[in-house]
C-alpha cells in the first residue's frame, strides 16, 4: 500500500475532503468521522473527486473496519431530519451476510461495507468473502485508480491511500489490474474496463490489454452467469453516453464474445436515438438492446424471436423491457420496408399505430442508412407529430346525432381520424358533420 505520491499532494486528501462535503450526504458523513476513526471513502468517489473538483460522483462508497449497520443507521438519522417527507426519509438497508449497508434516498445513495478479503474459489464464480484489512480491501478491487481511499476521521484524517501505482495511473488516465488472474478470476471486469474507458476516457496499459484479450480469447466470459452479465449490461446501456460504452465493448472484443447474435452499428444507434422521443413515452434502453439484436432479421423471424428471448431472459432483463426490445429488433426493418410504399399519414398510420416507438425510431434509422428518405421521414412524422392527432369527437357524438350504437361507432371514428390525418377535415364540427353525412348515405 502507498500513501500519496505522482504529482498529488497530501493536502489533495483535504481537497477531496472539502469537496465530499458539498455532495449529498457528505456533511453529514463527515460528521459521523469526527466520532469513528474508521471511516474511508474509497473507489471512483475518490477518483472522480481527484480527476475533477467540479465532478459529481453518481453514488459515495465507504469502508469501515465494522459495523457497518451502525454507521448506515447513525447516516439514515442523521440524513432524516433534512426530508419533511416521510416518503423521502432515507432508510438504512442492511445486507449482514456480507457485511455491506445501503442508505439511498432521492437526492443520492452511500454504501458502506466492511474491510473485506475475497478468495475466488474458480473462474467466474462470486468471490468468497472474509474480513479483512486495508490491504486486503484495496488488493480485492478491479482497476488501481478505483484502489484510491480517504479516510474522513481520526488522527489521519485526509490522509490518502492506494495499491501501488494508483496514483501515477489516475494521472495518466490508465487502466492497470492488480494481478495476472483478475480478468480471469471475474471477467465481468472486461465489462467495467469498457464502461470505464467511454465515461472517463481511461485506457487500458499495454499489458491489461492484453491479459483482457487473452481471456476473452481463453472463453472467460462463459465461466460467469448471463445474469451477472445482464447486470453490467443495464449498468452499460445506463451509461451517460450509453453508445460509446457499447462500441468500447465492442472494440475490446467482449460484445461478439457474448452472443453471435450481438452487433453494434455505431452510427445506426445514435441515428435511432435522436429519432426517439423522450421518456417516459421511450425507453431508450430498449432501443439500444434492440439495436444490438437487430441481425435477427435475417434469419427466421419466429425462431429468431424465440431465441432471443431466451437470450434476454438468461440475463434477467424485466419481461417489459424484453418484449419490447425483441419485438422493436424484428419490427425495425419490416417498418423501414412497409413505409416506403406509404405516401399518405392514414397509410403511415396503419402501419405504425400500436408499434413500439422504439422499433419505430430503429426503422426510422435503417430507412435513412439505406438510402431510403421518404421511408425515414414517414416514421419521423409520425413520432414528431401524426402519433399525436385525435379526434375531438367521441362515441357520444355520433349517437347523439343519430348514428346507431354498435360497430358502426368504432368504425365511423375511425374513418373520420383518417380523414383528419389526411387532411381533409378540420375541426369537431367537421368531423361530425362528415360522419353523419357518411351514415346517411349508408342508410
Amino acid at each position: 500500500m502507498e500513501e500519496s505520491s505522482a504529482g498529488l499532494a497530501p493536502s489533495d486528501g483535504a481537497a477531496v475532503i472539502e469537496r465530499l462535503r458539498q455532495l449529498p450526504g457528505g456533511r453529514e458523513l463527515l460528521e459521523l468521522a469526527e466520532r469513528r476513526a474508521d471511516i474511508e471513502l474509497i473507489g471512483g468517489a475518490v477518483r472522480d473527486l481527484l480527476l475533477d473538483a467540479r465532478g459529481t460522483p453518481r453514488e459515495l462508497d465507504v469502508v469501515v473496519a465494522d459495523d457497518s449497520a451502525g454507521l448506515a443507521e447513525s447516516l439514515a438519522e442523521k440524513l432524516s431530519h433534512d426530508h419533511r417527507s416521510r416518503a423521502d426519509t432515507p432508510a438504512p438497508h442492511v445486507h449482514d451476510r456480507f457485511g455491506t449497508a445501503t442508505v439511498e434516498w432521492p437526492e443520492g445513495r452511500i454504501d458502506i461495507a466492511e474491510r473485506r478479503s475475497e478468495r475466488y474459489a474458480h473462474p467466474g464464480a462470486l468471490p468468497e468473502v472474509g474480513q479483512g484489512t486495508v490491504e486486503d480491501d484495496l488488493a480485492r478491487r478491479d482497476f488501481t485508480v478505483n484502489t484510491i481511499s480517504v479516510r474522513l476521521g481520526g488522527p489521519g484524517r485526509a490522509e490518502l491511500r492506494c495499491a501501488g501505482g494508483a496514483l501515477e495511473d489516475l494521472a495518466a488516465l490508465r487502466l492497470r489490474v492488480l494481478h495476472e488472474r483478475s480478468f480471469l478470476d471475474d471477467p465481468t471486469r472486461l465489462l467495467r474496463m469498457a464502461r470505464y474507458a467511454a465515461r472517463l476516457g481511461f485506457g487500458p496499459d499495454q499489458h491489461t490489454a492484453r491479459l483482457a484479450e487473452q481471456a476473452i480469447a481463453a472463453g472467460a466470459l462463459d465461466t460467469v452467469s448471463p445474469a451477472r452479465i445482464g447486470a453490467e449490461l443495464r449498468l452499460t446501456l445506463a451509461e451517460p453516453d450509453p453508445v460509446a460504452a457499447l462500441e468500447s465493448l465492442q472494440q475490446l472484443g467482449v460484445l461478439s464474445a457474448l452472443h453471435d447474435a450481438i452487433e453494434l452499428d455505431v452510427l445506426l444507434a445514435r441515428a435511432a436515438l435522436a429519432e426517439l422521443p423522450s421518456p417516459p413515452d421511450a425507453w431508450p434502453d430498449v432501443l439500444l438492446l434492440a439495436s444490438l439484436l437487430r441481425p435477427g432479421h435475417s434469419y427466421d423471424s419466429t425462431d429468431y424471436q424465440t431465441r432471443l428471448r431466451a437470450l434476454l431472459d438468461g440475463y434477467e432483463f424485466p419481461g417489459p423491457e424484453r418484449e419490447r426490445a425483441v419485438r422493436s429488433a424484428i419490427l425495425a426493418p419490416r417498418i423501414a420496408e412497409r413505409l416506403r410504399h406509404a405516401g399518405k399519414p392514414s397509410q403511415i398510420y396503419g402501419v405504425l399505430h400500436g408499434e413500439p416507438l422504439e422499433a419505430i425510431a430503429l426503422g426510422a434509422a435503417i430507412a435513412g442508412a439505406a438510402g431510403h428518405s421518404d421511408a425515414a421521414g414517414a416514421a419521423q412524422r409520425w413520432l414528431s407529430q401524426l402519433r399525436h392527432v385525435e379526434l375531438e369527437i367521441g362515441g357520444e357524438d355520433l349517437l347523439a346525432a343519430g348514428v346507431s350504437r354498435g360497430p358502426e361507432i368504432g368504425r365511423r371514428l375511425r374513418h373520420a381520424l383518417m380523414c383528419k390525418l389526411d387532411g381533409e377535415l378540420a375541426g369537431a364540427e367537421d368531423e361530425r358533420g362528415a360522419e353523419l353525412a357518411a351514415a346517411m348515405e349508408d342508410a
